[in-house]
């Protein structure tokens, strides 16, 4: 799976999202370390705690689909289903992403033009661990 084949599927998750309160819509794509592909989208509600963000939709999918192991992650987001911006994992999600990512794991971001490519360990350089 190539990384601009990844973007397309975390573009058509985020026309999924449902975010009708902050109107900003965010999709994901999760690349597991035997090719499987599993998208998530960013769903909120009136309850703000409850929102969930498209990166942990899609890593949840996966660990509940017995994956374990995944090598990358493509991101994509912006207000009123318009790609405009980079659109980087917030920290509750690099956190969660840390239990399953080694260092080597690859996030793309797209912001309608190009791809940007950054490390797991770039992003989130001292993360909690139980080890």
């Amino acid at each position: 799976m190539t990384k601009n084949e990844l973007v397309q599927k975390a573009t058509d998750a985020m026309k999924n999202a449902y975010a009708p309160y902050s109107k900003f819509t965010v999709g994901a794509a999760l690349l597991s370390k035997n090719g499987k592909v599993y998208t998530g989208c960013n769903v909120e509600n009136s309850s703000y705690g409850v929102t969930n963000c498209a990166e942990r939709t899609a890593l949840f999918s996966a660990i509940a689909d017995g994956e374990r192991e995944f090598c990358a992650i493509a991101i994509v987001g912006g207000k009123n289903g318009e790609i405009a911006d980079f659109c980087l994992p917030c920290g509750v999600c690099r956190q969660a992403l840390s239990e399953f990512c080694g260092e080597d794991f690859k996030i793309y971001l797209y912001n309608g033009k190009k791809i940007k490519e950054y490390k797991f360990s770039k992003i989130l350089p001292l993360q909690f661990e139980l080890r």
